[in-house]
């Protein structure tokens, strides 16, 4: 499956906001949105009006680059939305913090969500103490995140155990930060997502 493999600085600066997609060096003065925080490309004189269709594009577009999914995926997950009970928009970014990798990257494993996704891929998670690979599996209230036995003897799990200290969990999830287990203590709320776009204007943009 391809994905994007420019640099994710680019698609914050098109967007005109953060979107937290290079972990620590969003917070570091390499920040390219703090360097060059305007648009990529060519720019003129005058600012281009956008359209409301444009604007709802935009919010579809934020959405997927960060959470790193592709046009296609990102269908089928509206889709599923749409047929749960409650707000498409709301159920929608419920589904999308449900990821694995989303996951691995709320309990500190991971400063990016890309990163998480990469030690999802290489078999380094296990769900339920059992191994998987799909960055995509939805996790459900309840399931254990834990790491692979063998990947605890890797230097980046020892670099991690020596920092996870001081990083901090989302509300939904549990971690113990000693064995580097974390739990699901209840499902994601639409307040616990911290969207940096709008469900709703999504739901606008795919009922047209």
């Amino acid at each position: 499956m391809g994905r994007y493999i420019g640099p994710s600085c680019r698609l914050c600066r098109r967007n005109s906001e953060k979107l937290m997609l290079a972990g620590d060096r969003c917070f570091s003065p390499k920040c390219a949105m703090d360097k060059r925080p305007k648009m990529p490309g060519q720019t003129t004189g005058r600012r281009r009006r956008v359209s409301e269709r444009g604007l709802q594009l935009r919010e579809k577009q934020k959405a997927r680059y960060s959470y790193g999914i592709l046009e296609k995926q990102f269908q089928r997950f509206f889709r599923q939305a749409q047929r749960q009970i409650g707000l498409t928009g709301d159920n929608l970014l419920v589904l999308l913090e449900r990821r694995l990798d989303n996951v691995v990257y709320r309990l500190g494993f991971a400063d990016s969500r890309a990163q998480a996704r990469q030690l999802v891929v290489h078999g380094h998670i296990m769900v339920n103490n059992r191994r998987t690979n799909a960055p995509s599996c939805l996790v459900k209230e309840g399931d254990a995140v834990s790491w692979r036995p063998a990947s605890t003897k890797t230097e980046y799990y020892k670099t991690l155990a020596a920092s996870i200290e001081s990083k901090s969990v989302a509300n939904w999830l549990s971690l113990d930060k000693t064995n580097l287990v974390g739990k699901v203590l209840s499902l994601p709320t639409p307040g616990d997502v911290e969207a940096k776009f709008s469900g709703q204007k999504i739901v606008e943009y795919y009922s047209r």
